[in-house]
């Protein structure tokens, strides 16, 4: 039985390449300049080549090891701070693998460009190698500076806005303008026979990604209804079903059924617009907890939660059911809905943030500022939630005071609250 596509991209091999790139053109720009070039003559003395030649194959051989093991010692750090998941994905940025490959092709390159200086006692230095080692020791430069922006952004709201970008490009790419109710449902199709199922079989792997317009085409291929059994997002384990296939005139090719979904070790952002707002709340469930007792963290964190709740009360959410050009239904995969988006976004935060004051007074004022940004039919379970978080913060505080000061609508935490600005 075929398996699902998996999308994992290994980057140890970006760094092989770059050797093996380096070594390969170490041995032919010499050849090839002398072949072609034989007039072609350096200014630059078989002492000071050598000398050059070895401050730059060691020099970055040290920066390598410096570079990346400060690196990685912050990134390991971040993740007691930030969600381990988010940490990661930073990891494996493409730009470390990229800069660990040019670091290492600049030391290989200025190693093989060695062994041409002064060949066969000739006393010179070949022009091309000078030329490639400087263009290498420019490129490693624009890494370097690009993998120190890429730790830059470890910093507390720089790793925020860049969660919030993250969800706001796949929100935007998922959900289409308008309210909900603007598209047709999938009806009952579940009253058609079942003519093929297919379940997961391996070990337990992220859907990343569904290819949708290659689905659609087989079912009308097929004549058929593809009922993707599980979300992008969720974790499939041996014997789940997958695939369902309802009405089929004939049975669909398990391979084909099969690339129409791509899996990885891990979840993306990709199709998931519900993955920002997990990382966005794990951040600030962390920063709340006893070890770190940082709720300012969760107050930023609550700013970006905001922002793409806004964008999805503001879409049509109402997108699993997709049809062929001749209107007829062919496919159905899981979305959330709007109550579960806003169960992610505030259930944990609303518990692990019960006794701060700061935390309480700015979900108040996320919950009242989200209210007239949404359609009336999304409004009743943010009424829902604004009982519960006076309910919570009257469990929470004993004293009055408090908890009037819990009470209030207050952006920033501990700022200005709402009522106050109103008065201005």
């Amino acid at each position: 039985m075929h398996g699902p596509r998996n999308r994992t991209v290994s980057y140890r091999l970006i760094p092989a390449i770059y050797a093996g790139a380096a070594i390969l053109a170490g041995l032919t720009v010499p050849r090839v300049e002398s072949f072609f070039f034989p007039g072609f003559v350096s200014t630059v003395t078989v002492g000071q080549a050598t000398a050059m030649y070895s401050a730059i194959a060691s020099g970055m051989l040290a920066l390598t090891g410096i570079v990346f093991s400060v690196a990685f010692v912050m990134i390991q750090f971040s993740a007691s701070t930030y969600s381990p998941r988010l940490v990661v994905w930073i990891e494996r940025q493409p730009v470390i693998a990229h800069a660990l490959g040019t670091f290492t092709a600049t030391f290989l390159y200025a190693l093989a460009a060695l062994l041409w200086v002064d060949r066969n006692r000739s006393g010179n230095v070949p022009v091309g190698s000078l030329l490639v080692v400087g263009a290498l020791l420019l490129a490693s430069i624009d890494m370097f500076i690009r993998l120190i922006r890429l730790i830059g952004l470890l910093q507390v709201n720089r790793m925020l806005i860049f969660t919030g970008d993250r969800g706001r490009e796949v929100i935007a790419a998922t959900y289409p303008q308008g309210e909900s109710g603007t598209a047709q449902g999938p009806g009952d199709f579940r009253g058609l026979t079942c003519t093929q199922t297919l379940a997961h079989t391996g070990r337990p792997r992220s859907v990343q990604a569904v290819d949708v317009a290659a689905l659609v085409n087989l079912a009308a291929a097929a004549g058929g209804i593809i009922e993707v059994a599980v979300a992008v997002g969720d974790t499939i384990i041996e014997t789940m079903p997958v695939f369902r296939v309802y009405g089929a005139q004939q049975p669909i090719e398990e391979r084909k059924l099969w690339d129409g979904i791509e899996v990885g070790d891990e979840r993306t952002f990709e199709q998931d617009p519900k993955y920002a707002i997990r990382l966005l709340v794990d951040i600030a469930i962390r920063a709340l907890s006893p070890a770190i007792n940082d709720p300012t963290t969760a107050v930023q964190a609550l700013d970006q939660i905001e922002d793409l709740l806004t964008r999805l009360g503001q879409r049509n959410l109402e997108i699993g059911a997709y049809r062929d050009k001749a209107g007829e239904l062919r496919l159905v995969l899981p979305f959330p809905a709007w109550d579960d988006l806003i169960r992610l976004a505030f259930d944990e935060i609303c518990f692990c943030g019960a006794t701060s004051v700061q935390v309480m007074r700015r979900m108040n004022a996320l919950i009242a500022d989200l209210i007239p940004h949404v359609p009336e039919a999304r409004r009743p379970v943010l009424h829902s939630w604004q009982q519960r978080v006076k309910a919570t913060i009257a469990r929470s505080f004993a004293d009055e005071e408090e908890r009037t000061e819990a009470l209030k609508e207050d952006r920033q935490g501990l700022g200005v609250p709402a009522k106050d600005l109103q008065n201005i």
